[in-house]
């Protein structure tokens, strides 16, 4: 039986939860937040356990740890906790859903989490902590740098690439071969025909690129 914690205390933590306990063979045995950030000692009927503990008790040789945070600061925050959990001698799980559609060729990284409904075409590869929320089609030979979070119907054709720490927005289309870069925010609706440089902001209905840089805008 292999033994699951999540780190995180929110609406993605207790998603997460649901999900990976249906896995056969699994069981999530809690949730861990650091002492400062802990609101209470039980989330839907597991402990919640300070992760300064949790060698202790949930030790890194028996337990593996889904860091379960958004995309929040462009997804530096669960970039860093991914590290941390690494540091403590934890193992980061991936999990797929078996209601995705993946070719065998698709490679993963550590602490990914695709939802149902997503197609996953031959020669994808997919980075560390990486984020695909539901129904999102990625095209052959797409490329997913680390710590990308993409939500819901986004269509993401062949050949492109998305930089780190970037997020896709809902409805989001981003044409074939098109690179994009490093901590590019594609909002909801918006479609995408050309290269994005570092820190674009694209808004829809515009193709053009906003004025406004990532590194001002509050995900």
């Amino acid at each position: 039986m292999k033994k699951v914690v999540i780190f995180g205390d929110g609406e993605f933590a207790e998603v997460a939860r649901c999900y990976i306990a249906a896995l056969p063979d699994t069981e999530v045995c809690a949730f861990t937040v650091h002492e400062k950030y802990r609101k209470c000692d039980e989330l839907r009927g597991l402990p919640v356990v300070p992760f300064e503990r949790l060698p202790e008790l949930y030790p890194p040789g028996q337990c593996e740890i889904f860091v379960a945070i958004g995309y929040k600061s462009l997804n530096t925050i669960r970039a860093e906790l991914c590290s941390v959990c690494k540091s403590a001698g934890y193992r980061l799980m991936t999990y797929v859903s078996p209601q995705a559609s993946v070719s065998p060729t698709v490679s993963f990284g550590e602490n990914c989490f695709v939802f149902e409904n997503n197609v996953l075409q031959p020669y994808v590869q997919v980075g560390d902590n990486v984020v695909l929320w539901s129904g999102n089609h990625i095209g052959h030979h797409a490329t997913i740098a680390d710590h990308v979070f993409i939500t819901s119907h986004a269509v993401i054709a062949g050949g492109v690439k998305i930089g780190s720490h970037s997020f896709i927005g809902i409805n989001a289309t981003i044409r074939d071969h098109i690179s994009v870069g490093a901590r590019c925010i594609i909002g909801a609706g918006a479609l995408l025909l050309k290269d994005a440089p570092d820190d674009s902001v694209f808004i829809a209905p515009a193709t053009e690129q906003a004025r406004v840089p990532s590194s001002r805008i509050k995900l």
